[in-house]
């Protein structure tokens, strides 16, 4: 087996370990709301996004193809030959630096239960790798500003208006309904609303890894830009990717489901269905149009509108404000373990350098799972109440006793 090859497993397997992070991360974005107001059990809301999210991954490409063209210049854009000077091993451990400093964001995230942008923390590493293997000229900057970064800024205050004039028209127009009524039948249109949500995260995180797989084969010779274009991605990429994401939904990342549920918002049937129709109308319009979109900042943007929209509802602004801290650390924090993931394996040169970063990756996630055990949430304490009054109380990770059961 020659080097080359080796990188490429290497970074197949990481993409696949990177999509099912992003599957467990963002299950929130889609059934919180549901957990929370009691429209779906736990279990049984993971278990439809799972579903869910499998369907939507094989439903289109264009988020996939955003990413092979949008983030890294690693090939001549007419010919779609690698770059003058970039070697297919050299191309290929970009991406896999890329996506390690992308997973391990992710998991410092989920630890604290802080709802960050999986999509973000995937063009962040990918980002810091490529300035410092190949300099600002490695970077599509265009298609960097015009697919990740403005759409980024703008969606959560999009999903926020929307979101707000939704549940305020609801409320207006059911206000001579008794509350008990009104809660039942929201509900059911709640369930509806957050499958869509589910089906819409498969549409748009599931392909971005598909993408970025389909980029190390790219570097690697095996798969060319025009062969996707003409005969899309090869089926087994859409197999692996969507079963990786729906299987991190289905384990659920309660630590963010708690926040997003209960630690924004105290919510209502109404409000968690005009939420979710928010999400779902943003997330599909965007997976449409090619824009690589992060379903954490629509989502968020959407439950705070909820509250917003509705009067006397209390929004918990610190919370949000730390979310949003999270966000704007996302990309560089992501950039600068993408650089110094591709710095210690240039260093040490090779597939031995890959192999010791792929360990270095493996040690760092079982210790944080480790640490994560210590205050468990679960889908037994995902709806405890939320402890506003303690102390550290809107570090979702530290407010909720540990209980017996065991959970990710």
């Amino acid at each position: 087996m020659t080097g080359e090859l080796v990188i490429l497993l290497l970074l197949i397997v990481t993409a696949v370990a990177f999509d099912f992070t992003n599957g467990f991360h963002d299950t929130g974005n889609a059934m919180a709301t549901s957990i929370a107001t009691g429209a779906l059990k736990p279990k049984t809301a993971v278990t439809l996004s799972a579903i869910l999210n499998l369907i939507g991954g094989f439903l289109s490409v264009e988020v996939a193809v955003t990413v092979t063209t949008s983030v890294l210049r690693i090939q001549d854009s007419d010919t779609g030959a690698l770059l003058a000077g970039l070697d297919a091993q050299t191309a290929m451990f970009i991406i896999f630096a890329g996506l390690v400093g992308g997973i391990l964001w992710n998991l410092a995230t989920w630890l604290f239960g802080l709802p960050s942008s999986s999509s973000h923390a995937l063009f962040g590493g990918l980002l810091g790798a490529g300035l410092a293997a190949l300099g600002t000229s490695g970077i599509n900057w265009s298609g960097l500003a015009a697919k990740v970064v403005i759409p980024g800024l703008l969606s959560p205050f999009i999903a926020l208006v929307i979101a707000a004039i939704g549940v305020w028209l609801v409320f207006r127009v059911t206000r001579r309904v008794r509350e008990a009524r009104r809660e039942k039948g929201f509900r059911a249109g709640q369930i509806a609303t957050a499958s869509l949500v589910s089906l819409a995260h498969g549409t748009g995180d599931a392909q971005k890894t598909m993408g970025v797989i389909a980029l190390g084969m790219i570097a690697h010779g095996s798969l060319t830009s025009q062969e996707i274009l003409e005969d899309g991605l090869p089926v087994w990429i859409i197999v692996v990717c969507a079963g990786a994401i729906a299987l991190g939904t289905y384990l659920g990342g309660w630590r963010i489901i708690r926040t997003l549920g209960k630690g924004l918002v105290e919510l209502d049937s109404p409000q968690g269905m005009a939420a979710e129709a928010s999400s779902a109308a943003i997330i599909l319009t965007s997976s449409h149009l090619g824009m690589a979109l992060s379903t954490t900042h629509v989502a968020t943007g959407s439950i705070i509108g909820s509250g917003v929209g509705r009067p006397g509802a209390r929004v918990r602004w610190g919370v949000a404000g730390r979310m949003v801290v999270g966000w704007l650390m996302t990309l560089p924090a992501a950039a600068i373990v993408g650089a110094v993931t591709y710095f210690v394996g240039s260093l040490i040169g090779g597939v031995a350098g890959a192999v010791v970063i792929f360990a270095i990756l493996v040690a760092a996630a079982a210790l944080i799972y480790r640490r994560s055990q210590r205050q468990k949430v679960d889908a037994d304490n995902v709806n405890d109440e939320w402890e506003a009054g303690q102390a550290g109380a809107d570090a979702p990770a530290e407010t909720v006793p540990a209980p017996a059961a065991q959970g990710v």
